[in-house]
């Protein structure tokens, strides 16, 4: 699914216009990345939560030239999924009976 399908979904689900749905889900993500730009988690329940995590300078190669390459430090979004959501990908399966 991607962000044309999820305003489609809503537009027809909510009996919106396509409009009225694609300014609501720039505005979600909007509130998503300004909370990420001050640092901040972002946390819905039931889905996952989302946070800024620092990663630490460190080397890497270039693939073409096998040079290597300093990597400087940077920030990046980091996605937890949910104990609901993870449950709802990996249902629980019942035992299986001992044959008698």
């Amino acid at each position: 699914m991607n962000k044309n399908d999820l305003i489609e979904a809503l537009a027809e689900e909510f009996e919106l216009t396509k409009t009225y749905a694609r300014e609501l889900v720039d505005r979600v993500f909007e509130k998503i990345m300004e909370a990420a730009n001050s640092g901040e988690e972002v946390a819905l329940s039931g889905f996952g939560r989302f946070k800024v995590v620092e990663r630490g300078a460190r080397t890497g190669r270039n693939p073409q030239t096998g040079e290597t390459v300093k990597i400087p430090a940077r920030k990046v979004l980091k996605f937890e999924a949910a104990k609901a959501m993870k449950e709802s990908l990996n249902p629980k399966r019942r035992p299986r009976r001992k044959a008698a």
